[in-house]
């Protein structure tokens, strides 16, 4: 069975920045995707980036692009979120997600992570 635990949330200013990290253990954990989701209050859980486990092809949601970069440590089992220029926005509980197998880059996740609150003040 494979776990994700996130951390790496908090409380920012806007134009902050936080760097959100997910650590996977589980045997023979090997991935197609890892991804990050997030869920705003009142919202529904939307797709914000991933990226491909052996390669390192990223893929990004349009409203965090030039802004959000997603990173993978495959030795130490670990993808990252470095969010910059936080807007209030963002604010929302932040999903770590892996898909064993090769399709859409937004759907059909497998495994989650129990989330982590990011809180942008204006």
């Amino acid at each position: 069975q494979v776990q994700l635990v996130e951390s790496g949330g908090g409380l920012v200013q806007a134009g902050g920045s936080l760097r959100l990290s997910c650590a996977a253990s589980g045997r023979s954990f090997s991935p197609y995707f890892m991804g990050w989701f997030r869920q705003a209050p009142g919202s529904e859980r939307e797709f914000v980036a991933t990226i491909t486990w052996s390669a390192g092809n990223t893929y990004y949601a349009d409203f965090v692009k030039g802004r959000f970069t997603i990173s993978r440590d495959n030795i130490a089992n670990t993808v990252y979120l470095q969010m910059n220029s936080l807007k209030p926005d963002d604010t929302a509980v932040y999903y770590c997600a892996a898909r064993r197998r090769a399709g859409s880059v937004s759907l059909n996740y497998d495994y989650w992570g129990q989330g982590t609150q990011v809180t942008v003040s204006s």
